[in-house]
């Protein structure tokens, strides 16, 4: 039996997998980004983000779930999203 990993479906709830997520996110802050953001990394050391932090198999499942893109990692992601979040309101 391999490792299994816990990752977040479509439907916010989360299930075993045995892939690894390709996104991390936080979930209180409905935010996805790289597994190498640096400002979720800089989170990470300084204590934070881990209780909260949940994981996904890729992007388009991040934003079925509700999340939106990190502007520190996923800038271009995020400007898309701002504007059409903007155009939407």
């Amino acid at each position: 039996m391999g490792k299994h990993y816990t990752l977040v479906g479509v439907d916010g709830k989360s299930y075993e997998s045995a892939e690894k997520g390709t996104y991390g996110g936080h979930r209180p802050k409905k935010i996805y980004g790289k597994l190498d953001c640096p400002s979720a990394l800089r989170a990470i050391a300084n204590g934070g983000y881990v209780k909260n932090r949940v994981f996904f198999r890729d992007a388009e499942t991040a934003i079925a779930s509700g999340f939106r893109p990190c502007c520190v990692c996923m800038r271009d992601d995020y400007k898309r999203w701002k504007a059409a979040a903007t155009i939407a309101a």
